[in-house]
């Protein structure tokens, strides 16, 4: 379904029973609600889970410009206000990471648990600068050229090779990422830095990621600097890893949802 926050319209899908704790899933770079159908599967009986398709994704609106971790958070709060979310448990993988982190420091009162997925703590010079070639690259070539570089840096060969159903659903995802959402939240990607409130943040926080993921460094370094944070390492897992291993990945949310 559609729903207004924050100034545009949002696609958006509820599972689970009313009642349950509400856990909302929060999508990474060019892909949409649908990465989490194991997630799904796995807790739609615990929790009433919200996915929504991130600001320039899958059906939501793209507008053109650049995005910032500030707009995406109160995007966030805005779907919170709109479907009258007073609080809820809240991950995100990559982007969605990032964005967890940023809405724990933010609004610490709308969330309860966070879990933050392959994701890291600051842009760098030189993750900007491969931002900035990756949007001149769908700038100029459509977001088909970014298909199989995306795929590549994401998954394992391996995986790629033994599971051409997953990979398949990926590219479908990247293809058809709207191009101005794209550009915003690469630019968001390009320019961010949660580090100063990490300190601060007292939510039970959960961080996950794969353990070949290039990623893993940042986030072992989220979890150094969050007080009283836990960390899971799927072996072996590239970027996406809710998708690479959804049964060790699922274990690990559900047990520390569950306290």
């Amino acid at each position: 379904m559609q729903v207004e926050a924050n100034g545009i319209e949002f696609n958006v899908k509820v599972d689970g029973h009313r009642g349950s704790p509400w856990l909302v899933l929060s999508n990474s770079l060019a892909t949409n609600l649908a990465m989490w159908d194991r997630q799904v599967e796995a807790l739609r009986d615990r929790f009433r889970i919200l996915r929504y398709d991130q600001r320039g994704h899958g059906e939501s609106d793209a507008p053109s410009g650049r995005y910032d971790f500030n707009v995406l958070v109160k995007d966030v709060i805005g779907l919170f206000d709109a479907l009258e979310i007073k609080r809820a448990h809240f991950a995100g993988l990559s982007m969605g990471g990032m964005t967890a982190i940023a809405l724990a420091e933010q609004h610490p009162d709308r969330v309860d648990r966070v879990v933050a997925c392959d994701c890291g703590p600051a842009s760098t010079p030189q993750s900007a600068q491969q931002w900035e070639e990756r949007i001149a690259l769908a700038r100029d070539h459509g977001m088909q050229a970014l298909v199989q570089p995306t795929i590549d840096r994401w998954f394992p060969s391996e995986f790629i090779s033994a599971n051409p159903d997953v990979i398949e659903k990926v590219r479908h995802m990247i293809r058809t990422t709207p191009l101005n959402g794209f550009i915003g939240c690469a630019y968001a990607l390009s320019n961010f830095d949660l580090r100063p409130g990490l300190s601060a943040i007292r939510n039970p926080v959960q961080f996950i990621c794969g353990g070949s993921d290039a990623a893993l460094a940042g986030t072992k370094a989220l979890h150094a600097a969050v007080p009283g944070s836990e960390f899971v390492e799927i072996s072996g897992a590239g970027h996406i890893s809710n998708l690479e291993n959804p049964t060790t990945f699922s274990h690990a949310l559900q047990a520390f949802l569950a306290g």
